[in-house]
């Protein structure tokens, strides 16, 4: 018993140890976002487990609205998580590790904005896809623990401060709304 409690004083913990370069970070991001889509380019966000939730929850933020109404004009935005028969045929037929690689290959275009979820920033497929969008020309965003990712294949990387998968998801959440409520901000209703 007891949990609640420690995980919310570990979620604080994390909280009080974001700074203004962290914040900085998220500022690019949102400006990297919003120049693509100035441009014409797209939002592609993956991640597995519960970063696939929050891909497709941060999808949807963007294409609707954080805040409701007034509602400002959507953004194109895709979760890489949400096609079941392209994720299971490409698990089959290549090979699990490209599931978002292979997507990112078809769908993406220079000037988009890729963003890769792994709390642990090690997961393989997630990997994959930051690289796929490199080499296709589009901006790398890689929101990931405070290990962070092993290879530098993201422009902007986001290092929540916890070695704690469940604090890493908790501030995941919370940052992610932060860039929509700053998106909306830039571009108004």
């Amino acid at each position: 018993m007891g949990s609640l409690l420690a995980k919310a004083e570990a979620i604080q913990s994390a909280i009080e140890a974001i700074d203004a370069d962290f914040q900085e970070s998220v500022d690019s991001v949102v400006n990297a976002i919003a120049e693509g889509q100035l441009a014409g380019g797209r939002v592609l966000i993956f991640g597995n487990g519960g970063s696939a939730a929050d891909s497709q929850h941060f999808a949807a933020e963007l294409v609707s609205s954080l805040h409701g109404a007034p509602l400002p004009a959507p953004l194109r935005a895709l979760a890489l998580t949400t096609d079941t028969s392209v994720i299971t045929a490409i698990g089959n037929d290549v090979d699990f590790s490209r599931v978002f690689s292979r997507q990112v290959e078809a769908l993406c275009e220079k000037g988009d904005v890729v963003i890769g979820l792994s709390t642990s920033g090690t997961s393989t497929n997630v990997l994959e896809g930051l690289r796929a969008g490199r080499l296709l020309g589009a901006r790398t965003v890689a929101i990931t623990g405070m290990r962070g990712l092993d290879e530098s294949l993201a422009d902007i990387e986001l290092r929540i401060p916890s070695s704690d998968t469940q604090v890493v998801q908790s501030l995941t959440l919370l940052v992610l709304h932060a860039i929509c409520e700053d998106i909306e901000d830039v571009r108004g209703p």
